[in-house]
């Protein structure tokens, strides 16, 4: 059993739903996003989305973009981020590490290569610019590798397409809460739960993401239903605001949104 399913696993156990953080990697350092992610695991998130910054994300909103800019201007790479991952991993066991970036950045590393380089340490894989139906190759090396691949539906996605993202997708499927780029907001999308009504014949776990950044916000989600609810960009920014405390106020963060888990 993968790390992720053995997380949602011992949730379900407990009644809490997950509390999936992403942060980009190299913002502002490698060393730092290492201090956030134990952090962050140490306030009880669950599972952390570590992004590769890339030059055109354009799944993305004004926070991450800017995220991205800067950790590419500090010299991150793909390989650097791989690394990083691999030396968590030797501290961290059991959470589950999940790479967010765009399929060019798998592709130019050879797709196989990616794969079997990060086995072990790195348990997804979420590609937002990758459709369903063309992912045979990255999915083949996937499942050679004991890597899930994390697809995402939107609100707009038809059920015919929905039903072959639950037949190849593993680990989660991630359910975008609202159309548009990922970002903080004020209100929660009803059309988040109205998606999260259409999916939840399927037995895979259920994640809502994009938009999502109060802890009323992840109540609400958490009663209609999902496994787990990612958080992004509010913690983006805050490591954007930097600072002397920036660990410490992500860790606040997280107790906070991780409480309404349990609600």
């Amino acid at each position: 059993m993968s790390r992720i399913a053995k997380a949602f696993e011992r949730l379900r156990s407990k009644n809490e739903k997950a509390l999936i953080a992403y942060i980009m990697a190299g913002d502002p350092s490698l060393e730092a996003t290492e201090e956030y992610f134990h952090s962050l695991v140490d306030a009880g998130v669950d599972i952390v989305e570590l992004g590769i910054p890339f030059s055109d994300p354009i799944a993305d909103g004004p926070t991450i973009q800017a995220a991205s800019d800067r950790s590419l201007k500090t010299g991150t790479t793909p390989g650097k981020v791989m690394a990083l991952a691999r030396k968590i991993r030797k501290k961290d066991g059991s959470t589950p590490i999940i790479f967010m970036t765009y399929y060019n950045i798998f592709f130019k590393h050879g797709l196989e290569a990616f794969a079997r380089e990060v086995s072990g340490a790195v348990d997804g894989f979420i590609a937002p610019d990758l459709p369903v139906e063309e992912s045979a190759e990255l999915l083949k090396y996937c499942r050679k590798y004991d890597i899930d691949l994390i697809f995402l539906v939107a609100p707009t996605t038809p059920e015919a397409r929905i039903r072959k993202i639950m037949e190849h997708g593993s680990g989660f499927v991630y359910l975008v809460s609202r159309l548009g780029v990922t970002g903080a907001r004020a209100r929660l999308a009803s059309s988040a739960l109205e998606l999260l009504e259409r999916v939840m014949g399927y037995s895979i776990p259920k994640a809502v993401g994009f938009g999502i950044s109060k802890p009323e916000h992840v109540e609400a989600i958490a009663s209609a239903g999902a496994d787990g609810i990612v958080v992004g960009s509010a913690f983006v920014q805050i490591i954007e605001q930097g600072g002397d405390d920036v660990a410490e106020k992500l860790r606040k963060q997280a107790l906070e949104l991780k409480a309404a888990t349990r609600k």
